[in-house]
C-alpha cells in the first residue's frame, strides 16, 4: 500500500532532501548519498512513502518519487546514459541526456564529465578538447547527482566513451583505436576518448 505524505500530494525537485538513510529507505527517484547518508530526489515529481510490510525484518518506509511525465526514463546513479556533448571547457564536458539504458528519456536532463571522471589512467594528463567534441555521441556511467541539477558522468571504463562522432567533413567516423576516429571520406584522424571497439586494437 503507497501512503500519501500528509497534506495529500508533495511535490519534489531533483536535490531536494527526503531524510536520512538511517529512517528511509531509498525507492525509485530517489537515492542515498554516500558521503552523508542522506537520501535526496533525483527527478521532479509527486512524493510518496510506502510503509515497511508485516513480515519485513526492517523497519524503515520506503520513499519514492513518482515523475510527472509518466514512465519516461530517468537517469540514477549506477545507470549507464546515451548523452550528446554540448560545450567541452578545459576541465569538463558538459552532455544532453538522451538515453538511459535503452529508453529514451522526456525531460531534459544535463550530464558533466569532469576532468577526472574521464579514464581511469593518466588523470593528470586528460585534455578534455582531445577527448570530447561538441556533437560527438557518448556512453557514460551516472555517478551522481552533481551541482546545478546536472548528472555527474563518468567514461573511465573500456566500455565507456564516444561510441559515435562526425568527422569535420562531415561522416561518421570509424574508431582505430582506444584514442583515435578516422574519416572514412578523408582517412584523417581525430583524437577522441574512445568507447570499447568491436575489434580490439592495441596500440
Amino acid at each position: 500500500m503507497v501512503m500519501e505524505v500528509e497534506g495529500g500530494e508533495k511535490l519534489v525537485t531533483p536535490g531536494e532532501v527526503l531524510g536520512k538513510s538511517s529512517s528511509l529507505i531509498a525507492g525509485k527517484g530517489t537515492y542515498v548519498a554516500p558521503h552523508n547518508h542522506i537520501v535526496y530526489a533525483s527527478l521532479n515529481g509527486c512524493l510518496t512513502v510506502v510503509p515497511p510490510s508485516p513480515d519485513s525484518s526492517d523497519e524503515r518506509s520506503t520513499v519514492e518519487v513518482t515523475g510527472h511525465k509518466a514512465h519516461g526514463a530517468v537517469p540514477e546513479p549506477g545507470s549507464v546514459v546515451i548523452a550528446r556533448v554540448t560545450k567541452v571547457m578545459a576541465r569538463m564536458a558538459s552532455a544532453d541526456i538522451m538515453c538511459v539504458g535503452a529508453k529514451s528519456v522526456r525531460e531534459k536532463f544535463t550530464g558533466i564529465i569532469r576532468q577526472q571522471d574521464v579514464r581511469a589512467t593518466e588523470i593528470d594528463k586528460v585534455d578534455m578538447h582531445l577527448c570530447f567534441r561538441p556533437g560527438d555521441i557518448v556512453r557514460a556511467l551516472v555517478l551522481s547527482l552533481g551541482d546545478a541539477r546536472a548528472y555527474y558522468l563518468s567514461t573511465a571504463k573500456n566500455e565507456l566513451g564516444v561510441v559515435s562522432a562526425e568527422s569535420i567533413a562531415g561522416a561518421t567516423m570509424v574508431p582505430i583505436s582506444w584514442t583515435e576516429m578516422q574519416c572514412p571520406l578523408t582517412g584523417q584522424t581525430e583524437q577522441r576518448k574512445v568507447a570499447k571497439v568491436e575489434v580490439d586494437k592495441t596500440k
